[in-house]
C-alpha cells in the first residue's frame, strides 16, 4: 500500500485521501422523521376508508359526522403514535460501540484517534482492555480476545502475528500490533449492524385488522348495494341513501380495534416493567402470546458466561484437592485469564490456597508452547508445576500413560481439558486433568420445562463446537439432536424442527434460523445477550435481550430483561396470553355489533321503508360502543396453557350465531315501538340507539368469559365504563341532546329488557 509502512504508519494526507474514498469508520444509521412517523398512522386500508368517507360527508353538506369521524381517526392516531413511538436506537449504539478512541500510528508519530477516523492502512496498537475499534490483522504480538459478544463462543481465543481481531472483540490478555484490514460496514462487526438494519419483523397486528375488515366490508358492500337497489325502485331520494349507506360502512371499520391494542398492549408493557421486563416494541407483548418457538442463545443466556471447574480426573497418588491446589498453583490473578481465574475461584472456594509456598518464578500461558509453568520454594524443595493442553504436557513426560481415553470423555461432556504435571524429587510426572466448562444457570432448567409446559418450544443456538453446546443442551432439558455444522445453511432451510441445537453458528445463520422458522409458520422468540445475536433479535417477532446484554443487543430487541436468566420469559408469555384472552372478547364483540347493526339497519329499512337510525346516531354508536368497551384492556382474565393464534374464519362463525340471537332481540324491540307503542320515527329511532348501546354493553360480559359470564369478577375499570355509558347515553336520550327525547320510563324498560335478556 502507497504511504504505509510498519515503521511509520500512514501519513496525514495519505488518511485523509483513504477516509474520503473508504468513509468513515461507522455503521450506517436511520433516523426515522417524527412527523413521517405519525403520518403513517393514517396510511392504511382502515384510515384510507374513513378519510374516503370524510371527505364524501363533507361533499354532501354533512359537517357534524364528518368532524366526529374526524376525531375518532385523529384520536387513534395519537394513541398508537404516543404508545410506539420507540426510538430505533440499535444503530445509534453500534456507532458509538465504534466511536472510541484507538492508538494509531501517523506520521511516524503515536498519537490518539477518534476511531471513526481509522481507514484501511492505519497501524494500531492494542493492550488488555482495549476494545478493538475496527478489524486488525496483527503482525506482532500476542493477546487473548473476548469474541463471546461477536460469534457466541464462551471461551476466550489466542491471536498472534497473521490473525485478524475484529472490530468489537475485548483484549483480556497481552499487547499486539497490527494494520487495520476493514472499517465501519465492511468489518464482522459492521456486518452484523447490516443485518439488524435489514432485519424486518412482520406486523401479525396489521393482517388481522386487514382480514377482520375483509370479512365485514365484503358483507357490507353486498349489504349497501342491495340497499341502494331498493331505494332507486321505491324513489328514496339518492342524497338520503347514500350517507345512509356510507355511515353503514364506517361502522363496519373496526376504527378503535388498533388504539385498543396499543391501549392493552401499553398496559401489559407497565405490568411487565414492574416485573422486571421492559418492552421497546409493544407489538411483541401481542407476538408473545402467539410464540411457538424459542429460539435461544446460549453463551450468557441460558449459562453463565463464565468458566467454572466441571471436573477433576487425578491421577495417583493424588487427590482431587491435590489436583485442583497444584493446578491453582500454575495460575496467576494478574493475567485476568479466565482459565486462571476460574481455577483459582474454584482452589479458593475449597480452602486449598491458605498457606500457598513461597513462588520464585512464574511463566505465563504462551500460545506457542501452550502451557503455563510456575516454580515454587516448597519446605526447601524446589516444586515445579505446568498445566497446559493435554498432548502437550504429556509429551513433556517419558513415560506418561495414555490419558487420550479420558481426555475424549471430559471433551465429550462439552469441558475444555488441560492437564497438570508436577516435579519435584522424582522428576515429571502428571497429576491429572482439569475440565473447565460455562456452566448453565440455575434457572435454566425450570425455565425451559415451564416454557415447554406452555407449548412453547426452545431451541438452543451457540457459536461453540457441537460437543459443548449438546452437553449444555442435555443438562438444562432442551435435548441432544445437534445440527452438522458443516452442512448448517441447508439443514435450517430443509428439516429446521428435526434439530434441538445449533453449533458453530454465525450472526448470518442465526439470522437465517429465525427467518426459516417464520417461513415454516412459527411465531418466533430470539433471546441473546451479544451483539452477534443483535440481527435475529431484530428479525424475530419477539425478541429478548438478557439482563447482562450488550447494549447493542437491547437496543435490537423488543423485550429487555431485567432480572438475571430467562425465568421472566415466562411471566412475558402468560401476560401476554392473558392480553389475548381481553383483544379476543373486544374483537369478537365488534364483529357481532358489526353484524348486528349492518343487517339490522339495511333489512329494517327494506322491511320498512324507513330509516330506524340516522346516520348520526350510528357514528355515535363508535364512541358509546367502540371506545367505552376500550376498559376491556384492563379486565380479569386467565392465560391460556398453549399458544394462541387468531383463527378468523372461526371467530366470523362464532360471531353470527350470537349475532343472530341478537337480531331477534333487535327486531323484537322494533317492532314493539312501531306497531305496540306507535312511536314517532324520531323517538323510535331514539329507542333502536339505545337498545343498540344496551346490546353492545351485554355483549360484553357474555363473551368475556369462557365459561358462564357469571364465573369471574370484571375489571372494576370496565364496570365502570360500562355504568359511565348507560348513564350518559340515557342523558342524552331523555334530555334530547343529538337526537329526539324520549321519556325516563320507556328508557328504564329497555334497560330492564336488556338485563333480562343477557341473564
Amino acid at each position: 500500500m502507497v504511504g504505509v509502512t510498519a515503521s511509520s504508519g500512514l501519513s496525514s494526507a495519505e488518511a485523509q485521501r483513504r477516509l474520503l474514498q473508504y468513509g468513515p469508520n461507522t455503521v450506517a444509521e436511520e433516523r426515522p422523521h417524527t412527523w413521517r412517523a405519525f403520518l403513517r398512522k393514517f396510511w392504511s386500508p382502515v384510515p384510507w376508508m374513513l378519510e374516503a368517507t370524510i371527505a364524501l360527508q363533507l361533499v354532501l353538506g354533512k359537517t357534524d359526522e364528518a368532524a366526529i369521524i374526524a376525531a375518532l381517526l385523529l384520536f387513534n392516531a395519537i394513541l398508537s403514535f404516543v404508545q410506539e413511538n420507540r426510538a430505533n436506537n440499535a444503530l445509534t449504539l453500534l456507532k458509538r460501540r465504534l466511536a472510541i478512541q484507538a492508538r494509531v500510528l501517523r506520521d511516524q508519530t503515536w498519537q490518539q484517534v477518534a476511531a471513526q477516523e481509522l481507514v484501511p492502512g492505519d497501524v494500531v496498537h492494542l493492550r488488555m482492555g482495549d476494545l478493538a475499534p475496527a478489524d486488525v490483522r496483527l503482525f506482532d504480538g500476542q493477546v487473548l480476545l473476548d469474541q463471546s459478544a461477536l460469534t457466541g463462543e464462551s471461551l476466550p481465543v489466542e491471536a498472534e502475528a497473521g490473525a485478524i481481531a475484529p472490530a468489537g472483540v475485548i483484549v483480556k490478555r497481552g499487547e499486539a500490533t497490527g494494520e487495520v484490514s476493514a472499517t465501519g460496514s465492511h468489518t464482522v462487526f459492521g456486518k452484523t449492524a447490516e443485518l439488524v438494519r435489514s432485519a424486518k419483523t412482520a406486523s401479525h397486528l396489521e393482517t388481522l385488522i386487514f382480514t377482520i375488515v375483509k370479512y365485514l366490508v365484503t358483507l357490507d358492500v353486498f349489504l349497501v348495494a342491495a340497499l341502494l337497489v331498493y331505494a332507486w325502485a321505491t324513489g328514496i331520494p339518492i342524497t338520503e341513501a347514500i350517507p345512509f349507506a356510507l355511515i353503514l360502512l364506517v361502522a363496519s371499520v373496526p376504527i378503535a380495534l388498533p388504539a385498543t391494542y396499543t391501549l392493552a398492549t401499553a398496559l401489559g408493557a407497565l405490568e411487565l416493567a414492574k416485573q422486571g421486563v421492559l418492552v421497546t416494541r409493544l407489538s411483541a407483548i401481542e407476538e408473545a402470546a402467539a410464540m411457538d418457538v424459542l429460539a435461544s442463545d446460549k453463551t450468557g443466556t441460558i449459562t453463565q458466561n463464565r468458566l467454572a471447574l466441571a471436573a477433576c480426573q487425578p491421577y495417583a497418588p493424588h487427590t482431587e484437592d491435590d489436583l485442583l491446589r497444584l493446578a491453582a498453583l500454575a495460575c496467576d490473578d494478574a493475567t485476568q485469564d479466565p482459565i486462571d481465574i476460574a481455577i483459582l475461584d474454584a482452589a479458593r472456594a475449597r480452602g486449598l490456597l491458605v498457606s500457598p509456598p513461597r513462588r520464585l518464578r512464574f511463566i505465563p500461558f504462551d500460545p506457542e508452547t501452550k502451557r503455563s509453568e510456575a516454580i515454587f520454594d516448597q519446605d526447601g524443595r524446589q516444586l515445579r508445576v505446568l498445566k497446559g493442553a493435554p498432548g502437550v504436557i504429556a509429551a513433556l513426560i517419558q513415560s506418561a500413560a495414555d490419558i487420550s481415553e479420558d481426555v475424549a470423555r471430559l471433551g465429550a461432556a462439552g469441558a475444555r481439558v488441560l492437564a497438570v504435571a508436577v516435579e519435584m524429587d522424582q522428576g515429571l510426572y502428571l497429576a491429572g486433568l482439569v475440565g473447565l466448562q460455562d456452566p448453565p444457570r440455575e434457572d435454566a432448567r425450570a425455565l425451559i420445562q415451564n416454557l415447554h409446559d406452555l407449548g412453547v418450544r426452545v431451541l438452543m443456538v451457540s457459536g461453540d463446537g457441537p460437543a459443548t453446546a449438546r452437553a449444555v443442551a442435555a443438562q438444562v432439558g432442551i435435548g441432544a439432536r445437534v445440527c452438522p455444522p458443516d452442512s448448517l445453511h441447508d439443514e435450517i432451510d430443509r428439516r429446521v424442527l428435526d434439530y434441538d441445537v445449533f453449533a458453530r453458528v454465525l450472526p448470518a445463520d442465526k439470522f437465517h434460523l429465525v427467518q426459516a422458522l417464520q417461513n415454516a409458520g412459527h411465531v418466533v422468540g430470539m433471546s441473546g445477550d451479544g451483539v452477534n445475536d443483535a440481527p435475529a433479535l431484530k428479525q424475530a417477532e419477539v425478541g429478548i435481550a438478557v439482563a447482562n446484554a450488550t447494549d447493542v443487543a437491547k437496543a435490537a430487541a423488543s423485550l429487555v430483561l431485567t432480572n438475571p436468566g430467562l425465568t421472566d420469559v415466562k411471566t412475558a408469555v402468560e401476560i401476554s396470553r392473558r392480553i389475548y384472552q381481553r383483544m379476543l372478547t373486544y374483537t369478537l364483540n365488534k364483529i357481532i355489533k358489526t353484524l348486528e347493526i349492518s343487517i339490522f339497519l339495511s333489512v329494517g329499512m327494506m322491511l320498512t321503508g324507513v330509516f330506524v337510525i340516522t346516520p348520526l346516531l350510528i357514528v355515535l354508536l363508535l364512541f358509546t360502543n367502540d371506545f367505552v368497551t376500550m376498559a376491556l384492556a384492563t379486565d380479569r382474565v386467565a392465560y391460556s396453557r398453549k399458544p394462541e393464534r387468531w383463527r378468523i374464519p372461526a371467530l366470523m362463525q362464532t360471531a353470527g350465531i350470537l349475532a343472530g340471537l341478537v337480531l331477534i332481540l333487535s327486531f323484537t324491540v322494533f317492532f314493539a315501538g312501531r306497531y305496540w307503542l306507535h312511536l314517532p320515527l324520531a323517538q323510535l329511532q331514539t329507542l333502536i340507539f339505545l337498545m343498540l348501546v344496551f346490546t353492545g354493553q351485554g355483549n360484553v360480559y357474555l363473551v368475556r368469559e369462557r365459561r358462564h359470564f357469571w364465573q369471574s369478577m370484571p375489571s372494576r375499570w370496565l364496570l365502570l365504563a360500562s355504568a359511565l355509558d348507560i348513564l350518559i347515553v340515557g342523558f342524552l336520550a331523555t334530555k334530547g341532546i343529538l337526537m329526539a327525547a324520549i321519556s325516563p320510563a320507556l328508557f328504564s324498560a329497555a334497560w330492564r329488557e336488556e338485563l333480562r335478556d343477557m341473564v
